[in-house]
């Protein structure tokens, strides 16, 4: 009998993440890795679907699970996916125009190939439904709130992530007041009571917010008339100045790489840089005000998790609530990089956001056996 495997995919336009578990309550990690998409999605996920084949001829795909990014209104736990699902997620691709169409690609190329396979949704958004109804809504006409137009969050596999391993890392801080940091590509942060969220830094989309590599984060909502009305740009243009254009990249006119920014003697490089941390610490600051405090501030993602200087950059001007950084520690990518003395714990905690989907599919897998 062939070892039963399950695949987890994250699907995007510039790029495929993948991995494969051992289908079993320990979920070992067999192989993970990504692939760039250069031109048809489609064909790099035919490409990679080609080669996991070959790869896994001693193994048995049992279940497929997805990043999907938006949930909606309807879907705030993990579900099989039927062609009704599959109508509805299709329904909030204008939702999240660079992410969701992909995920469902994915969805659509693995049903072709496999009919009976049981594929698995599992949603960014579903995380943030513990938040109060007030920290949902904009201040809009209530039909178009009633309609669905209201803040829903994302990043929530890896917050949900962090919030089940916080314990084994920060002990009973973990039951108190948190503010996870998600830094990478797209950024957000997030504030927790005993694990559950209660307020985020995205709302109906993943424009919002931060400052991230390529998007805008928060903006006055006139500029967007502007752009349109004075500037005459086409809503296929804004919407690509500000997905595509902006952020890191925008500002500092040379790349969305933090990486490459710190290295730079460009001084647009380091207003970049100084801008993403100014509006982090913004943010930080508004989330300890929902949570009426602050008790340990976690760092995660590709930028949280690597880049000491934004980390020490964000908590200096985060100082007047009273922590503090060991220097070495945060330069070392340490567990925690406070010392004992800090009134607020900071921590850096790498994300498993496709684990976090594992888990889900094993679940709805061996209810569905």
């Amino acid at each position: 009998m062939k070892n039963e495997i399950i695949l987890i995919i994250n699907s995007g336009s510039s790029s495929i993440k993948y991995s494969t578990y051992h289908c079993q309550s320990s979920l070992e990690v067999i192989h993970q890795g990504e692939i760039e998409v250069t031109g048809d999605p489609a064909l790099a996920l035919e490409k990679l679907l080609n080669n996991l084949e070959h790869s896994i001829e001693s193994f048995s795909l049992k279940a497929v699970g997805h990043r999907v990014v938006h949930g909606g209104r309807d879907f705030f736990t993990p579900v099989k996916v039927t062609e009704t699902v599959f109508k509805q997620l299709s329904k909030l691709i204008p939702l999240a125009p660079y992410h969701q169409k992909d995920n469902l690609l994915a969805i659509e190329i693995i049903a072709k190939r496999y009919p009976l396979m049981l594929q698995v949704a599992c949603f960014d958004t579903a995380f943030h439904h513990t938040q109060p109804r007030l920290a949902t809504l904009f201040a809009l006409p209530r039909k178009l709130t009633d309609e669905g137009i209201m803040r829903y969050g994302f990043h929530g596999l890896s917050y949900e992530y962090i919030a089940s391993v916080l314990p084994q890392h920060i002990g009973s801080v973990a039951d108190k007041k948190v503010i996870v940091a998600h830094l990478g590509g797209g950024a957000s942060m997030c504030a927790m009571s005993a694990g559950k969220s209660m307020a985020t830094s995205m709302g109906l989309t993943a424009l919002d917010g931060l400052i991230m590599g390529k998007r805008c984060g928060s903006i006055d909502p006139g500029v967007l008339l502007y752009l349109l009305e004075e500037k005459k740009k086409t809503v296929t243009e804004v919407s690509d100045i500000l997905y595509k254009q902006s952020g890191l990249l925008g500002v500092s006119n040379i790349s969305d790489d933090v990486r490459v920014l710190q290295t730079s003697t460009d001084p647009h490089a380091k207003e970049a840089l100084d801008l993403f941390c100014y509006r982090a610490a913004q943010e930080l600051g508004a989330l300890a005000f929902v949570l009426k405090g602050c008790d340990a501030i976690i760092f995660t993602a590709g930028i949280g998790e690597n880049s000491a200087w934004i980390r020490e950059k964000i908590c200096n001007y985060a100082a007047w609530l009273g922590l503090s950084l060991d220097s070495d520690a945060n330069k070392n990518n340490a567990g925690i990089i406070s010392p004992p003395e800090s009134k607020i714990l900071v921590g850096v905690i790498p994300t498993n956001e496709a684990l976090m989907i594992a888990r889900h599919t094993y679940n709805l897998q061996m209810i569905e056996k």
